[in-house]
C-alpha cells in the first residue's frame, strides 16, 4: 500500500466516523468517537510500523501544499500526535514550517527562508505567507497578521496567528511590536517567555492575555525580546535609514560554529478551547522552563545586535545599491539587509551572512527572507518597523 493511499484510507476512515457521530445523539456520539479511536486500525498499528509510515510521509511531503499530509497525519489520534511530534524537525534543522510554533523557532542555518509581506492599507493590515515558488508573487501559506493601532504617545503592531482574530486577550495572540512617538525606537514583545528566566514587562500598558486560556503556571503577557533604533538623520544626508537590532533573547555566540539560539517548544496553552483544530500543539507540562530552550538562563557573553549590511554607490544609476540577488525590484529607503555585528569590533565569516532581508516588490508587496538564529514572527516584526513613517530619519 502506498503512503498516499494509507492517508487517503485515514482521511476516510476519519469522515465515516464523523457521519456516525452525526447521526447518533450527542452523549451516545461522544462515546463512540472515543471507542472508535481506541479500537481503530490507526490507532493499533504496531508503533515500529507506524513510525515507518510516518517517518516516509515526513520524506515525501517537503513543502506545501503537499505537506498539510504531515499535518493530517498528527490530527488522527494521540499515537500519531506524539510520533509525529518526534519526527518533524524545527525549522533549523529542516527548513519547512510545519506547524504554528513553526512561527516562533528559528529559521534554517544554510539558507534563506523566503516569505513575502502584502500591505492592506485600508484596514491597515499585514499579512506574512511563505513563498511556495521562487516566483516574487504567489498564492504562499499564509502564517501571521498584523493590524497597526495608533495611539496618543506610540504606535502598536498586534501580531496574530489569525488574520480575522487579532485582538490581544485571544488565543491567537502572539505578540506585537511598539513604537515610541517618533516612530524611531521600537520594542518587540513576544506573547509567552522565550528563554527560561524571561522577565515580562511591568510597563503600565501591558496588557495580559485571556487567563481563562493561559496556564496559571505560565506569566502570560509581554516580555521585550528585541529593540529597533533607527538612527536620525540631522544633517539631512543622502542614503538609506541606518538600523540597529538588539536581540535581547539571542545570545551573540548563536552565529558562531555550534552556537545555540533559544528554541520555543510550545505554545503555553492549557485550555481546550484554545487552538481548537491545533490541539497536538500542546504538551503536557507548560512550565517555562519547558516551553522554551537555550542558553539565556546563565549566559555570560552579550546578546546579539544586528546592524544595517552598507551599501554601495552605484555612479552610473545614481543610487544606492545592495544585491539582494533578483528578490527586491523595487527602489526603497525601507528596503534593508541585517547582518550581525561583532563584539569585538573584528568580524568574521559569519558577520557576513545575511540574517534578515527586506526589500519593495510592488506597490503593496514586499519579500522578507530570513535564517537563523531570529524566527518568522522575531523577522516579521522588526520589518513591520521599517512601514512606519519616519521623517527625522530620512
Amino acid at each position: 500500500m502506498s503512503i498516499r493511499s494509507i492517508i487517503q484510507d485515514m482521511r476516510m476512515s476519519r469522515s465515516q466516523r464523523v457521519v456516525q457521530d452525526a447521526s447518533s445523539s450527542a452523549a451516545a456520539g461522544a462515546a463512540a468517537v472515543v471507542d472508535g479511536l481506541s479500537q481503530s486500525c490507526w490507532a493499533n498499528m504496531p508503533q515500529e510500523l507506524l513510525r515507518e509510515v510516518l517517518m516516509r510521509i515526513e520524506a515525501s511531503e517537503t513543502s506545501w501544499p503537499p505537506r498539510k499530509s504531515v499535518v493530517a497525519c498528527a490530527g488522527v489520534c494521540r499515537s500519531w500526535r506524539l510520533i509525529t511530534k518526534e519526527i518533524v524537525k524545527t525549522p533549523e534543522l529542516s527548513g519547512s514550517l510545519t506547524f504554528p510554533i513553526s512561527v516562533k523557532q528559528p529559521g534554517p542555518r544554510d539558507c534563506l527562508l523566503k516569505c513575502f509581506i502584502k500591505r492592506i492599507r485600508s484596514t491597515q493590515t499585514y499579512l506574512l505567507f511563505l513563498s511556495l515558488t521562487n516566483a516574487l508573487a504567489d498564492d504562499g501559506k499564509f502564517l501571521l497578521a498584523a493590524r497597526k493601532c495608533r495611539r496618543a504617545t506610540c504606535t502598536d503592531y498586534v501580531i496574530s496567528l489569525h488574520g480575522d482574530d487579532m485582538s490581544k486577550g485571544s488565543s491567537a495572540y502572539i505578540g506585537k511590536l511598539r513604537s515610541n512617538f517618533l516612530g524611531t525606537k521600537f520594542t518587540i514583545f513576544d506573547g509567552q517567555p522565550p528563554h527560561a528566566g524571561a522577565k515580562i514587562s511591568k510597563s503600565r500598558s501591558t496588557r495580559l492575555v485571556n487567563l481563562k486560556q493561559v496556564s496559571p503556571r505560565v506569566p502570560a503577557g509581554n516580555y521585550p525580546v528585541a529593540h529597533i533604533s533607527y538612527e536620525l538623520n540631522v544633517l539631512g544626508s543622502r542614503g538609506p535609514r541606518r538600523m540597529q537590532c538588539i536581540m535581547n533573547a539571542i545570545p551573540s555566540s548563536a552565529i558562531e560554529p555550534g552556537g545555540v539560539a533559544p528554541t520555543q517548544r510550545d505554545f503555553s496553552v492549557s485550555s481546550p478551547d484554545s487552538f481548537p483544530s491545533l490541539s497536538f500543539f500542546r504538551s503536557k507540562s507548560n512550565h517555562v522552563e519547558n516551553s522554551a530552550s537555550g542558553p539565556m538562563a546563565s549566559q555570560k557573553d552579550g546578546v546579539m545586535v544586528l546592524k544595517n549590511k552598507s551599501p554601495r554607490w552605484h555612479e552610473q544609476l545614481q543610487c544606492w545599491c545592495l544585491n539582494f540577488h533578483g528578490r527586491v525590484t523595487v527602489a526603497s529607503v525601507k528596503n534593508f539587509q541585517l547582518v550581525a555585528s561583532p563584539e569585538n569590533g573584528t568580524p568574521g565569516p559569519e558577520h557576513e551572512k545575511i540574517i534578515l532581508q527586506f526589500g519593495k516588490v510592488e506597490k503593496d508587496l514586499f519579500t522578507m527572507d530570513y535564517r537563523y538564529p531570529i524566527s518568522a514572527f522575531q523577522a516579521f516584526a522588526i520589518c513591520l518597523s521599517s512601514f512606519d513613517t519616519k521623517i527625522a530619519c530620512e
